[in-house]
């Protein structure tokens, strides 16, 4: 299929989100929006599919164009996803991380030894992240307990030309996996880390953000190398705003000196000029 490129925030309003991926225009909830109207109702009533939950709260996609084939391509910040209608009413990419692969990109693309740097990728989705690293450089480990998702990534790396960049790809619990990591003595130059707010790892091992971070964010600790220079955490749960995450790094990096933490929402502008908030990011580095 010939799809058009790129991605667009149309419009957000009564807890609802209009977005453009490539060719198609969805139209998907955004709960955490407020109720108030909707700028351009004309954009809504062009969209393409629509995410609809039912009285049980059970979601399906409506396709209102006949002609919507899944999966399809769109570029969202320079790289390239596959898109799919998912059950979840996702669509395996997360347009809020546009400026932490940018980030990566810039801080990875020049390292101060000259030498390809190590990355941990942790809950890595369908591989924003792992891709931004892989290409600018770095050597990245992508992380995800959910194998559907672990393909999806590979996918996009076909993508993006990257088949044959080196990433290793593990289905596995993060914190489990971080825990062997220390024990083997494997160290990381950075670490990212996008954690949902519950889920179930490999053998129905549950995941709670809440209670779950610190000991994740010190077992993180323990592998990132002596002269490591970043780490970037992000999530998507109420209460989790930017100041609870530096402070949640500040106590799990308090054995490295120096180096900054900054804070920032995930958020994207819309064309009618509200702001969609999606999360929360905090980063350090030196």
């Amino acid at each position: 299929m010939d799809d058009t490129p790129g991605y667009a925030l149309i419009d957000i309003g009564e807890e609802r989100r209009l977005e453009r991926f490539g060719r198609w225009t969805l139209d998907r909830p955004a709960p955490a929006e407020g109720g108030f109207a909707r700028r351009d109702p004309a954009a809504w009533a062009a969209a393409d599919a629509r995410f609809e939950l039912d009285d049980q709260g059970t979601g399906r996609w409506v396709t209102i164009a006949p002609e919507v084939e899944t999966p399809w391509t769109a570029t969202v910040g320079d790289l390239a996803f596959e898109i799919r209608l998912a059950r979840s009413g996702q669509v395996g990419c997360f347009p809020e991380q546009v400026s932490t692969w940018a980030w990566l990109t810039e801080r990875i693309g020049s390292p101060a030894t000259g030498q390809p740097i190590e990355v941990l990728d942790l809950f890595a989705h369908t591989g924003g992240s792992s891709l931004a690293a892989a290409r600018a450089g770095a050597r990245v480990v992508h992380v995800d307990a959910a194998r559907p998702a672990l393909a999806w990534a590979r996918r996009n790396a076909a993508l993006n030309g990257l088949t044959d960049a080196p990433i290793r790809w593990i289905a596995d619990d993060a914190t489990a996996f971080t825990r062997r990591e220390a024990r083997r003595g494997r160290r990381y130059d950075g670490i990212v880390l996008d954690p949902p707010s519950f889920g179930h790892g490999p053998g129905g091992r549950p995941w709670q953000l809440a209670a779950d971070l610190p000991a994740l964010l010190e077992a993180c600790a323990d592998i990132l190398a002596d002269d490591a220079g970043f780490m970037v955490l992000s999530a998507h749960t109420p209460g989790f705003e930017g100041n609870r995450l530096a402070g949640l790094l500040s106590d799990a990096l308090r054995g490295f000196p120096g180096g900054t933490i900054e804070t920032d929402r995930l958020e994207i502008e819309s064309r009618t000029g509200r702001r969609l908030g999606l999360g929360a990011m905090a980063r350090w580095s030196r």
